[in-house]
């Protein structure tokens, strides 16, 4: 449904992209990880038709994003990192007016608005003053406006920035409900909204494409050690020391003071060394109780930092 290849975008003499390449698969939820400054929302507005590309080719659905401009517009929806409302305008005036902007017939005009307002939540705000509403409500209309006239892909820009905990969960919800439905290419800065919304991940920095792939593949791609954490009945000092004695153990960590529900403590272990049953024998052996063990998969903020990082080295 997306499709980039070789995408290059220049300001000037700053490279923003830097001919990267990659596609999005019809009804896929993509995360669009980078930090400041990599390049993420520069592609995401040349894919929405704002920015032309410097070279290379970027089609949505198909239709180039340079040449069949329009026919891309009418497939996209675009939550921009800067929501595109007007304060002044009552809920459903500004969707109606976003409507008649993209085409929608007077007719079907309000039922459209309806369809959507129902969709993000908003249908009993209608008549309020977006700038009266609290950031959430005005993350979901401007949710709301790109997604009239149902389109094919939608390409979310940081749509949670700014909100609170129980805001970001009620976006993220309303996002994963939209899951298959539509593909969808979503920005987001929040490294654990990814995991919990998206299949796949893209990651840039300083405008190259570093990698894309599956939560679950990177962690095993870029995992040179594992992690176990264990609960224990013991004193944390003594069982730290016999832990780390064991062989293939690298760090083990405290991760809280005793306490009457035992110690955690976090074990990195080499790769490809299992631990686990000369770990549960040293601690049975020494009258200890072993509350729980579990496994410890690596974050996404740890491969996102791990990739930057590594990246930065290469460089130096």
């Amino acid at each position: 449904m997306i499709e980039v290849g070789h995408l290059t975008k220049n300001f000037g003499n700053l490279k923003a992209v830097n001919d990267i390449s990659f596609k999005v698969a019809k009804g896929e939820v993509v995360g669009f990880l980078g930090p400041n400054g990599a390049g993420k929302t520069t592609t995401m507005r040349i894919l929405a038709g704002f920015y032309p590309p410097t070279s290379g080719s970027a089609q949505v659905g198909g239709f180039d994003v340079l040449k069949q401009s329009l026919e891309v517009r009418k497939r996209v929806g675009y939550f921009p990192e800067r929501a595109p409302i007007y304060p002044e305008m009552r809920v459903a005036s500004f969707l109606d007016f976003a409507a008649e902007v993209k085409g929608v017939s007077s007719r079907e005009r309000k039922q459209e608005v309806e369809k959507v307002m129902n969709i993000c939540g908003v249908t009993h705000m209608c008549h309020k003053f977006i700038g009266h509403l609290s950031k959430g409500y005005r993350q979901r209309v401007c949710l709301a406006q790109a997604l009239i006239n149902d389109p094919e892909v939608l390409i979310l820009d940081e749509p949670t920035i700014g909100l609170d905990p129980e805001q970001i969960t009620e976006i993220r919800s309303l996002i994963k409900s939209l899951r298959g439905k539509r593909t969808i290419l979503l920005s987001t800065h929040i490294l654990p909204e990814v995991s919990m919304t998206c299949e796949r991940v893209i990651i840039m920095n300083d405008g190259k494409l570093l990698v894309e792939d599956t939560p679950e593949n990177l962690q095993h791609r870029l995992r040179t050690s594992h992690r176990i954490l264990i609960k224990v009945d013991g004193p944390p000092l003594e069982v730290k020391r016999r832990i780390e004695s064991l062989p293939g153990v690298i760090t083990v960590r405290v991760k809280d003071k005793e306490s009457p529900d035992g110690v955690n403590l976090l074990i990195e272990v080499q790769k490809g060394i299992d631990i686990r049953k000369s770990l549960a024998t040293t601690i049975t052996g020494s009258n200890w109780g072993l509350l729980e063990m579990k496994v410890v998969e690596m974050s996404l903020e740890e491969i996102f930092l791990k990739l930057v990082t590594e990246e930065k080295e290469c460089v130096a």
